[in-house]
């Protein structure tokens, strides 16, 4: 077990709805590190979660702050800017509640920041309950991205490789562009220099965002696969598996889709991504019209829904609650 004092690092779990899976995140951490700034942050549950969350705090006798009570549930960034906000280490960890830190992980972490000054975010190797790894590395979202992602057609990938999202599983330490959020260590000079998360990304695109900001400011992003983090994955949103399934997302991840393309490629770029992602979908049609057996990568009616908030980008989001 690793001992660290509290103005090393802080954690902090944004609970929404997940107080079982919370707990068990939180009985990891304390089973392989001690000293460290715990702040659980509960986004408006309202379903018993904070009683459940601090009841176990008091079972299991943790040395915790107890747990933050959102008054409204503003998504992922919102809640994770309350525990930061909260928090005064040097560096902070954001940890879903949907997580299992396995033995070494926060210390591997903190230490390949420590060992690389011009680093500002380390993740670790993300993986599935029975041990297979995770996509967490990936290059930005470009507008060309949306001709690669909606073809689906191996040329067209291989052709546009460099561009293509997924920057693939890596053994050894890695700079991705961007990594996943699920578990990531920020150092506090970072929000010192670009802000915390954009609280109008409501989820989904937040760490991107985040990532490319950091990276234009002169921060760079290294993934250490010798730190692992068991991520089981939805565990307060289905959006990942709706897409995998093709199903129909939410509106609001198309929302922050537009946000995260009009705030970094301008409105010519959003219309770029849109019109890329409609050339990829003809030729997925196309392909499906010669070959029954071929399944587009592309999501019911998401031909419509790219365009959402395309006149005004920068609106602020519907909440769920509104739907």
């Amino acid at each position: 077990m690793s001992k660290f004092s509290q103005d090393v690092a802080s954690i902090v779990i944004v609970n929404y709805k997940t107080p079982d899976l919370c707990i068990n995140c939180l009985k990891s951490v304390h089973q392989n590190s001690t000293g460290l700034d715990i702040l659980v942050v509960d986004n408006a549950s309202n379903d018993g979660s904070i009683d459940k969350i601090n009841r176990a705090i008091l079972q299991n006798s943790w040395n915790m702050n107890p747990t933050i009570s959102s008054k409204f549930n503003g998504g992922f960034s919102a809640g994770n800017n309350l525990g930061i906000n909260a928090s005064a280490s040097d560096y902070i960890l954001l940890l879903n509640s949907d997580t299992i830190v396995l033995p070494r992980a926060i210390e591997l972490l903190i230490k390949t920041l420590d060992d690389n000054p011009k680093m500002g975010i380390a993740s670790p190797r993300l993986e599935s309950p029975d041990g297979s790894p995770q996509e967490s590395c990936f290059r930005f979202q470009r507008p060309i991205s949306e001709l690669i992602r909606s073809a689906c057609t191996g040329v067209i990938t291989k052709v546009l490789r460099r561009y293509d999202i997924p920057a693939g599983v890596s053994p050894v330490v890695s700079y991705p562009e961007w990594t996943s959020f699920a578990c990531v260590l920020i150092r506090r000079d970072v929000f010192g220099d670009i802000g915390l998360l954009d609280n109008e990304f409501f989820m989904y695109f937040e760490d991107v965002d985040f990532c490319k900001r950091a990276r234009d400011f002169g921060w760079n992003i290294i993934n250490n696969p010798e730190a692992r983090v068991v991520h089981f994955g939805s565990g307060s949103s289905n959006v990942g598996n709706e897409i995998a399934s093709r199903n129909r997302p939410p509106r609001y991840w198309y929302e922050s889709r537009t946000r995260y393309y009009y705030k970094h490629y301008g409105y010519g770029g959003l219309l770029k991504a849109n019109i890329f992602w409609h050339v990829g979908w003809l030729i997925a049609m196309l392909r499906k019209l010669f070959n029954r057996g071929y399944q587009p990568n592309v999501c019911d009616r998401q031909w419509y829904d790219i365009w959402t908030n395309f006149l005004h980008p920068n609106a602020v989001y519907i909440h769920p609650d509104k739907y």
